[in-house]
C-alpha cells in the first residue's frame, strides 16, 4: 500500500447516517442480545474492523487482551482512523466514527471494498452500550485519541501525550507500530447481563477468525490468567476443515475450489469423513452466516449435480437408477462455503447477519463449485472412487431408512396415537405445559410413575443402555426399540420428515442415576438428540434432572444433599442444635426411592433441580460428541488423561 492511497483515505470518507441513541434503547437489535453471546458481538465488532483493514491488505497483526476488572482492548497494525475535521459535521473524524451509527470508512467510496460490518455499526454501537471506551489512532508518526461514558465523548479528540496514558487498566502488548488502531472497553452493565468475557470462548471464535482470514496474525492474552495464545493460518478453510475432521477418519485429502467471477470472490473446502453427520459452515466477508442463505445454496445445487453428472458417467449410477440426493452428498461432509465481495452491495437478512440474502450470488457459486468438483473428479479417480462409493451407501441406507421411517409413521406417532405401551402419558395435551421424563429402569419408572403429577408429567422409562448413535445411520438406529418408542413419545417424527412444532412435549426431563452408568446413558441420549433431533436442544427443551445423592436423617427430621459440600454442610448444622446420631444414606439409584421420595426431590417444580441442555457452540459440540463417541480411541484416551482429576469417583 502506498503513501498515495494512505493519504487518500481522509475524513471526507467518512459518511453520516444516524445518531447512536436506538443501540441503548434497543440493544438486541444491534447485538442480538445481552447476554454472552451479545458481549462476543461487541468483542467481534471492534475485532472485524480490524479484520476490514487486513482483507483491505493493510493490517497484519491483531493483538486482543482480556483485562481485569472486565475492561477489553483491540489492536492491530492497519492504516488507523482519521482524526482531521469531517467536512460535513464539523467534528473529527474519529469522533463521528465512533459516535455516529452508520459512519464510517466501509460507506465510502471505495476505501474497504470488502467488509464484514456491512451495517456499520461496528464500533458506534458497541461505544454505545460500553460504560467506558478508550480509542487511540496513530497516523503519520502521530497518535489521536478519544475517550467516551456511555457513547458520549468526555472531551474533544486530542494528540496523546505521555501525561494522557490510562490509569484504569494497563496495556499487555506493545503496539510500536507506524500506524492502527487501539481501542479499550467496558460493556455497561445496566444494559449487559454478561461484562466478563471467557477466555476460552473468545480462543475459540478468535481462532475461527484466523482460520477465514489466511495470513492474519491473532494474539491473544487474558491479564486475569496469563493464558494466552497465538493464531496464524497460511491454508485458511483448508486447515479449517483439517482442524473440524480431525478425529473422524478422512476418506481423501480436502478439496479447494477459489476463482472470482464479478467480483464475487468464491473459496470452498470440502473433505468427507467416515462419519454419517454433515458439517457445513458458511460466511459472507467473515462473518459466519449460520442460517445459510444464497451462497449455501448454491454449493449444495453444485455438489448434487457435479456428484450425479459423475456418477452417471463412470457407472457409479445404472440408468435405472434413480438420482442421488443432496442428503446423500451431504452425508458425512465438512465443508466451507466463503464468499467476500464489495460490502455495499452485500445484503444480509437481519442486523446479526446470520443469513446471506443476494440472489446473483447462488448462480456464480454453484459455477465455481462446478468447475472446481468437476475438475477434482477427473484429475483425482482414486480419491474420487472413495466419494462415490461413500455416497452410493448413503443412498442405499436412506431407502433402508425411508422404510424404517414408514414403521414408525404407521404407529400414528405424528397424530398422537399408538403411543407406545410403557409410556405413561399425562393427561394435558398442551406441549407448552407438559413434561417428559425419560427414565433409567422399570423400577425407578414405576417410582417415577406412581410419585409424578399425572396432571403434565409423562414417564417414559428406557431398558439398559440405548444404541450409541455417533457410529449408526438412521435405519439401524430406528431397528432400536428403545428409541424408537423415544421418537414416537416425542411425536417429532425423525429423519427428512421432522416436524418440531409437533412435539407434544417443551420439557424432556433425562432422569438417570447418580453413577457412571446413568452418567453413561445420559451421554447416550443427548447423543441420539444432537445427531438426529438437534432443534430440540437449540429450543431449549431438553433438561437433566439432579436427583440427591445423600437422604441424611436425625430422628423425625430428614434432609437431602445433592452433593458432598451440601452433605457437609447439612451435617454441621444438625449438629448445632445438638443432634447426633445422624444417618446419612447414599442413593445409587433412582429406584431406592419411593414415590413420594422421588416427587419431592427430584420431580416437584417447587424443589426439584433441572440442568437445561443448550448448544452455544455447535462446532465444539460436534467435536465433543465425535471424540467421546466416535471410533477413534487416541483422542478420547487423551481427553481422559487430561480430565482425570476433576473426574469425582464413586467408590
Amino acid at each position: 500500500m502506498s503513501k498515495k492511497d494512505i493519504n487518500s483515505y481522509g475524513a471526507k470518507e467518512i459518511q453520516v447516517l444516524e445518531g447512536l441513541e436506538p443501540v441503548r434503547k434497543r440493544p438486541g437489535m444491534y447485538i442480538g442480545s445481552t447476554d454472552e453471546r451479545g458481549l462476543w458481538v461487541m468483542i467481534k465488532e471492534i475485532i472485524d474492523n480490524s479484520v476490514d483493514e487486513a482483507m483491505a491488505g493493510r493490517c497484519h497483526n491483531v493483538w486482543i487482551t482480556l483485562h481485569n476488572d472486565n475492561y477489553i482492548s483491540v489492536a492491530d497494525d492497519g492504516f488507523g482512523i482519521p482524526w482531521d475535521i469531517h467536512p460535513t459535521v464539523k467534528k473529527s473524524a474519529l469522533e463521528v466514527a465512533m459516535t455516529v451509527l452508520h459512519a464510517g470508512g466501509k460507506f465510502g467510496e471505495g476505501a474497504y471494498k470488502v467488509s464484514g460490518g456491512l451495517h456499520g455499526v461496528g464500533a458506534s454501537a458497541v461505544n454505545a452500550l460500553s460504560e467506558y471506551m478508550r480509542v487511540e489512532s496513530k497516523r503519520a508518526g502521530k497518535t489521536f485519541y478519544q475517550e467516551y461514558n456511555e457513547g458520549k465523548p468526555k472531551f474533544a479528540v486530542k494528540e496523546l501525550t505521555k501525561s494522557d496514558e490510562p490509569t484504569l487498566f494497563h496495556y499487555h502488548y506493545d503496539w510500536n507500530t507506524k500506524s492502527g488502531v487501539r481501542t479499550v472497553f467496558k460493556a455497561d452493565s445496566t444494559i449487559m447481563s454478561a461484562v466478563e468475557a471467557k477466555f476460552d470462548f473468545v480462543s475459540k471464535q478468535v481462532k475461527n477468525r484466523a482460520y477465514l482470514v489466511a495470513g492474519l496474525f491473532f494474539h491473544l492474552y487474558d491479564e486475569r490468567t496469563q493464558e494466552e495464545e497465538n493464531y496464524y493460518f497460511d491454508s485458511g478453510i483448508v486447515a479449517l476443515v483439517k482442524h473440524t475432521n480431525k478425529n473422524k477418519g478422512t476418506i481423501h485429502s480436502p478439496i479447494y475450489i477459489h476463482k472470482a467471477i464479478d467480483n464475487i470472490d468464491v473459496e470452498v473446502a470440502i473433505q468427507y469423513s467416515e462419519g454419517f453427520n454433515p458439517n457445513v459452515e458458511s460466511y459472507a466477508n467473515v462473518q459466519a452466516t449460520n442460517d445459510g442463505g444464497t451462497h449455501l445454496t448454491g454449493f449444495k445445487t453444485a455438489l448434487t449435480r457435479a456428484v450425479n453428472d459423475y456418477a452417471r458417467k463412470q457407472g457409479y449410477l445404472k440408468e435405472k437408477d434413480e438420482n442421488l440426493t443432496g442428503d446423500d452428498t451431504l452425508e458425512g461432509i465438512t465443508a466451507v462455503v466463503a464468499i467476500k465481495m464489495d460490502s455495499e452491495q452485500l445484503q444480509f437478512e437481519s442486523q446479526t447477519k446470520n443469513k446471506l440474502g443476494n440472489a446473483e450470488v447462488t448462480p456464480i457459486v454453484s459455477q465455481v463449485t462446478k468447475e472446481g468438483l468437476d475438475n477434482f473428479f477427473e484429475e483425482n479417480p482414486v480419491e474420487t472412487r472413495k466419494i462415490m462409493e461413500k455416497v452410493i451407501i448413503a443412498s442405499r441406507a436412506r431407502l433402508a431408512a425411508r422404510a424404517a421411517k414408514d414403521a414408525v409413521l404407521r404407529k400414528g406417532a405424528f397424530e398422537g396415537g399408538g403411543l407406545p405401551g410403557k409410556l405413561a402419558d399425562c393427561q394435558e395435551k398442551d406441549p407448552t405445559q407438559s413434561e417428559l421424563y425419560i427414565v433409567e429402569g422399570d423400577s425407578a419408572g414405576g417410582s417415577a410413575k406412581q410419585g409424578r403429577d399425572r396432571k403434565f408429567q409423562a414417564i417414559l422409562p428406557l431398558r439398559g443402555k440405548i444404541l450409541n448413535t455417533e457410529r449408526a445411520r438412521l435405519d439401524k438406529v430406528l431397528e432400536f426399540e428403545e428409541i424408537k418408542n423415544l421418537v414416537i413419545a416425542l411425536g417429532t417424527g425423525i429423519g427428512d420428515s421432522i416436524a418440531y412444532d409437533k412435539c407434544r412435549y417443551h420439557r424432556i426431563v433425562l432422569m438417570t442415576d447418580a453413577d457412571v452408568d446413568g452418567a453413561h446413558i445420559t451421554t447416550l441420549l443427548l447423543t441420539f438428540l444432537f445427531r438426529y433431533l438437534p432443534e430440540l436442544l437449540s429450543l431449549g427443551y431438553v433438561y437433566i434432572a439432579q436427583p440427591p445423592l445423600f437422604k441424611l436423617a436425625r430422628g423425625k427430621e430428614i434432609a437431602y444433599a445433592y452433593s458432598d459440600t451440601e452433605r457437609d454442610l447439612i451435617v454441621k448444622q444438625f449438629k448445632a442444635v445438638r443432634q447426633d446420631n445422624i444417618i446419612i444414606q447414599r442413593y445409587k439409584g433412582l429406584g431406592e426411592m419411593n414415590p413420594e421420595q422421588l416427587w419431592e426431590t427430584t420431580m416437584n417444580p417447587e424443589n426439584r433441580v433441572l440442568k437445561q441442555v443448550t448448544i452455544d457452540d455447535a462446532v465444539m459440540a460436534d467435536e465433543t460428541f465425535t471424540m467421546l463417541m466416535g471410533d477413534e480411541v487416541p483422542p478420547r484416551k487423551k481427553f481422559i488423561q487430561t480430565n482425570a482429576k476433576q473426574a469425582i469417583l464413586d467408590v
